[in-house]
């Protein structure tokens, strides 16, 4: 039986976490609004929509492997936990040798996806021929783009919140540069902004493996028969695979409530998406507790400390009520300047203000939803995160289709659904699984 490896869990060591990873989020909009900036100055809208469209090709694809990130997160948190120091080892590079393999993958069948792209967006040609210059030369950069989400994953299972927002300024950071310096300095235009972003990738995948490869040259040597133990792989490659359905179910309830919305018309079609950044905005900061959550809850597991565990989950879901009541009021008081700041069509910003108070409430529904997936990522309990997912997105499609009456009142009331039944349901089993991973 494994032994209590103590240790404190304090508002100090949750924001330890959980700011810096806010900040490291709150940049990737950054770097989409200067790759925008730098396509608009050519004055061209087929570049502008290829490069938005290129970018929500890549970005679904990139987030079916985001378990790269988070399996990794939760199991060296749980190495980490134990002070299994080989372990912590084996899992990194585990998900960096399946990060290589995938990512090379990926770049041989750039072309197909391209294709399957420009068939789902059913664009312009100017569009499609722009689109498939920004995936073809993305996608070069895909065993770099993976191998970061293993780097991050194994520094923000050790808790390492600032090395992990130190790591994301660098990527973001040469990203950007080059963006400017090659997309519109030299006047590259798409293919620049593609480079730039693959040469933020690169530079980035090379400093974190500078830095873990110098960390692990101070440790014991790793063996073989222990990275390349079988039943770990296996482990690690059933938790990947719930982890892939789940951020499946969450594109898919995201996608529906889009196509849902454009049956509204064009106008509700605007102003959902309007109203949506003000959700993806807090949703930036719940992820950073959520962050905090994985680790914490991980390592409370690895170390079969109970009370540490439930201090976690208290502290970080209290953390999150908090942030979310505020964001919350702040969206309430100003949300119709912010409207106005988002968009200049009269028409959507009077239907964007008419639904704003759903869109306000989203950040407090969502706290569980947000906090629970970090918890069970942690604790690796990811059989049943995905099923609960899955009966979210279950039970969002029934909201979808008894409210269909109400109209946009009743597509926004199904997302609240959607969000509270993914919370309340894991914070349901959270007493339970507790009952079978803690024992003395």
């Amino acid at each position: 039986m494994a032994g209590t490896r103590a240790f404190a869990v304090t508002n100090r060591s949750v924001l330890a976490i959980a700011v810096p990873m806010t900040l490291a989020y709150l940049t990737t909009p950054l770097l989409g609004l200067v790759d925008t900036a730098v396509i608009g100055q050519f004055g061209n809208a087929a570049l502008l929509g290829g490069l938005a469209a290129g970018a929500l090709v890549f970005d679904v694809v990139f987030t079916t492997f985001n378990f790269l990130r988070s399996g990794t997160t939760g199991l060296v948190a749980q190495a980490f936990g134990r002070g299994d120091i080989l372990e912590e080892q084996a899992v990194f590079w585990r998900a960096v040798m399946l990060a290589c393999v995938i990512g090379i993958v990926l770049a041989a069948l750039a072309p197909l996806i391209s294709l399957g792209g420009q068939w789902f967006m059913d664009a312009e040609r100017s569009v499609n021929d722009a689109m498939d210059v920004y995936i073809r030369i993305r996608l070069l950069g895909a065993p770099f783009s993976l191998v970061n989400y293993a780097i991050l994953g194994y520094v923000l299972g050790r808790g390492e919140g600032r090395l992990g927002l130190f790591l994301q300024l660098v990527l973001n950071g040469v990203n950007i540069g080059l963006s400017i310096l090659l997309g519109l300095e030299l006047g590259w235009g798409v293919s620049g902004v593609a480079w730039g972003t693959v040469g933020g990738e690169f530079c980035a995948t090379l400093v974190g493996l500078a830095i873990v490869i110098r960390r692990f040259g101070r440790m014991p040597r790793l063996p073989r028969d222990h990275l390349l133990d079988l039943g770990a792989f296996l482990r690690m490659m059933a938790l990947n695979r719930d982890i892939m359905i789940r951020s499946f179910s969450l594109l898919a309830a995201f996608a529906l409530f889009t196509r849902q919305g454009a049956q509204f018309g064009t106008v509700t079609l605007a102003a959902n998406a309007v109203l949506m950044n003000f959700f993806m905005a807090s949703a930036f900061f719940l992820d950073g507790f959520a962050t905090a959550a994985e680790q914490l809850a991980g390592r409370a597991v690895g170390a079969n400390a109970k009370a540490a565990f439930r201090r976690a989950v208290s502290l970080t879901v209290l953390w999150g009520f908090g942030l979310a009541a505020t964001a919350t009021l702040v969206v309430l008081l100003f949300g119709d300047r912010l409207i106005d700041l988002i968009t200049t069509a009269p028409d959507v910003r009077a239907i964007a203000a008419s639904y704003l108070p759903w869109a306000a409430f989203t950040a407090i529904s969502g706290v569980l939803a947000f906090q629970m997936d970090g918890v069970f990522i942690g604790a690796t309990w990811s059989r049943d995160m995905r099923n609960m997912m899955l009966l979210a997105l279950a039970a969002f499609v029934a909201a979808m289709t008894v409210l269909a009456p109400l109209g946009n009142h009743g597509l926004w009331a199904a997302l609240h659904v959607f969000l509270l039944v993914r919370g309340f349901s894991l914070f349901a089993l959270l007493r339970l699984r507790m009952q079978t991973a803690f024992r003395l």
